[in-house]
């Protein structure tokens, strides 16, 4: 049982072959710079051994058409797959599906009509996600294909957690409201923490903290979102490598009667040139934390800033949810950096959050528990999965559907 993995950028494509039998990637690749002068095609098979490819091409990709056919190509001649007739479906990221869809959704006229038209809650996004499913239906047109949406996770937020205090048409008419996303990873992950606590996900409260360039937390109750950080954009909640996060609103309009900023350039300052960047000049967090060791003032305020915003998230969302069973750390920062999370979770023992030191700097894979002995919160490090986790509902569409 193959499934093809689609995650179309404006001028990329990333994609993941699936054997969904056993869960196995039987290859990935990423497809960049399309339409531009010299595009570049990496790609790897890890089928078994008489099945390895490892293929890097530089060649003209005019458009994602000619993009799709060269990804077809590479998929055939490496082996991993016979012909788009072999897959059982293709599961397309869509970043933005408002308030349309609460679930996967079947590709058809309809579903494509309505992500065109959520176009402008996420402008940068929602086309070439669009292209992508466009031009894949062109390229496997009998095979299903499954859209499934990052917000889709946070419809079942409440409305005192989604509704802004702004007057009620400008909801109604204009769909202002708290969306939510990297919905797909923290449904992932509070499923994985659920099975490696062996406990029933409805009977769990978690808090799960998914950090990477861009960051989130969510509240999660008896498995279902509860709250989270982002809002109608991408660009509230926690600080991030470029995006600043929770800002007083009333900046926007001083900076731009100060410095003659307009409404454009003032976007693109708060979600290309703020956050960990703005405040140290440097938005990975690996060099951050060499230099903050080396005594680098401003990086030593980065992280400090970084972790108390993570910190107040978490006493915030615990309040929400009257109890926490588990706090789950995602995503390359959350994954891999253990100052990250002993700094954001110091203070904490007052409601049942602390780490062990020693669990926490231990290099692992999988997941891995954290807390101690006197933790009354489990604290799991769960690596996220969002490729895998679309290819999972792509299939539990498909065989929810009668074909």
């Amino acid at each position: 049982m193959k499934v093809l993995v689609i995650n179309s950028g404006s001028s990329s494509i990333k994609y993941q072959l699936f054997d969904m039998s056993d869960k196995t990637v039987l290859a990935r690749g990423l497809l960049e710079k399309i339409g531009e002068p010299e595009s570049r095609l990496t790609h790897q098979t890890s089928g078994g051994q008489n099945n390895k490819a490892e293929i890097t091409r530089s060649l003209t990709v005019e458009n994602h058409r000619a993009g799709f056919q060269l990804i077809g190509e590479v998929l055939t001649g490496s082996g991993a797959l016979a012909d788009s007739g072999e897959l059982f479906g293709i599961g397309h990221r869509v970043v933005h599906g408002g308030e349309a869809f609460q679930e996967p959704a079947l590709i058809d006229e309809k579903v494509i009509r309505t992500i065109r038209e959520l176009i402008p809650l996420a402008p940068l996004h929602n086309p070439a996600n669009l292209t992508g499913i466009e031009v894949a239906l062109q390229f496997a047109p009998s095979v299903p294909q499954i859209a499934v949406f990052d917000t889709a996770f946070h419809q079942s937020m409440p409305p005192p957690a989604y509704r802004y205090a702004l007057p009620h048409d400008l909801y109604r008419d204009h769909q202002v409201r708290r969306y939510g996303f990297h919905g797909t990873s923290h449904g992932y992950v509070a499923k994985q923490a659920a099975r490696h606590l062996k406990r029933a996900l409805e009977s769990l409260n978690l808090i799960t903290l998914h950090l990477g360039n861009g960051a989130s937390v969510t509240a999660i109750a008896k498995g279902q979102s509860f709250d989270t950080s982002m809002g109608m954009t991408p660009l509230e909640g926690l600080i991030m490598g470029t995006r600043c996060g929770d800002l007083d609103p009333a900046i926007v309009f001083y900076l731009g009667r100060k410095t003659g900023l307009s409404s454009e350039e003032i976007e693109t300052l708060l979600n290309k040139h703020s956050g960990l960047k703005g405040i140290c000049g440097v938005n990975d967090m690996r060099e951050i934390a060499q230099l903050a060791d080396k005594g680098d003032a401003p990086t030593r305020l980065a992280i400090e800033m970084y972790c108390y915003r993570i910190r107040k998230y978490i006493g915030a969302y615990s309040a929400a949810l009257g109890r926490v069973d588990t706090l789950v750390f995602t995503a390359g920062i959350g994954e891999n950096a253990a100052d990250i999370r002993l700094r954001s979770c110091a203070g904490l023992t007052g409601i049942g959050i602390e780490v062990d030191e020693n669990k926490n700097n231990r290099t692992a894979h999988g997941i891995r528990a954290i807390h101690s002995d006197k933790s009354s919160v489990d604290i799991l490090v769960i690596p996220t999965d969002e490729e895998l986790e679309i290819a999972e509902q792509t299939v539990e569409k498909i065989q929810s559907l009668s074909f």
